[in-house]
């Protein structure tokens, strides 16, 4: 009993031994905290979807190159719609006949022509046509007139301009037109034998003022009727005077000279147009 006794003391010696020798050990296998060293990942969330309550959103257009220009553009159209119930024009084409009454001096006369054998004055056939382009409510164009009169032909050549009032489909305009005039193919009456009509030479400057109104049956065609008063500056060379008989001496003389004439004339013609 007593060596039982005395062992004791050995046992708890090598139990503290290895305590101290295992403690590192356990201490390093063991976990730093309570959590891992990094956070798990988790999936992100799907975007929401754009459709929402039965809503779809419209689909998106690419910008206009030039969003100032075509908006200009559409303030134009509207306007235009608006004011007349028609669409923007840029160009258009008209032809004209009707009548008018000229006077190639009635207003000054200085031996233009010798009325005992060539009319001075009378009423004839007018023919038009005329070609431009529009900017709003202003035309600019050119206008061709052909007056046929029984003693004589009277063409014109014009630069012309008008102001235009759209009214629906009604359209009232007031235009100024001024360009180049000239008379020829001569009729005399009572002319001696050899009078050469054909080397009277007669050219000037020719001015128009006039207002019209037009009806667009659509936007494409109008038909309207137009009056215009006509101011004529014309002069004639006495170097290419006609020959002229011996019996008539008067005419002679009359024609060796230059000559001039102011004249007026007043017109009203029917008018059909074409618009693009």
């Amino acid at each position: 009993m007593a060596h039982t006794s005395r062992g004791h003391p050995y046992v708890g010696s090598v139990a503290a031994i290895l305590a101290i020798l295992t403690a590192p050990l356990v201490r390093a296998q063991a976990p730093s905290g309570p959590y891992p060293s990094s956070p798990p990942s988790y999936p992100r969330p799907a975007a929401p979807p754009l459709q929402t309550g039965g809503l779809t959103p419209p689909p998106s257009s690419p910008a206009p190159a030039n969003p100032g220009e075509n908006e200009t553009y559409r303030q134009l159209n509207r306007a235009e719609r608006e004011d007349a119930g028609r669409g923007l024009e840029f160009v258009w084409l008209a032809v004209e006949s009707g009548y008018e009454y000229l006077s190639l001096d009635g207003l000054h006369a200085s031996k233009l022509v010798d009325a005992s054998v060539i009319d001075s004055s009378g009423s004839s056939l007018l023919l038009g046509a005329g070609a431009g382009v529009r900017l709003i409510f202003l035309t600019l164009g050119a206008r061709f007139r052909l007056a046929r009169q029984s003693a004589w032909d009277l063409w014109t050549l014009n630069a012309e301009v008008a102001l235009h009032l759209p009214l629906g489909t009604l359209e009232p305009s007031f235009s100024l037109s001024a360009g180049y005039a000239s008379l020829g193919s001569f009729e005399a009456h009572n002319a001696p034998a050899g009078f050469e009509l054909e080397r009277i030479d007669i050219t000037g400057f020719d001015a128009r003022l006039g207002a019209a109104l037009d009806w667009y049956l659509n936007p494409l065609l109008s038909l309207g009727i137009q009056s215009q008063v006509e101011l004529l500056v014309l002069s004639r060379s006495g170097a290419a005077q006609p020959a002229v008989a011996t019996s008539a001496p008067e005419l002679g003389e009359l024609y060796a000279s230059d000559g001039s004439g102011v004249g007026v004339g007043v017109s009203v013609t029917a008018v059909a147009g074409l618009h693009f």
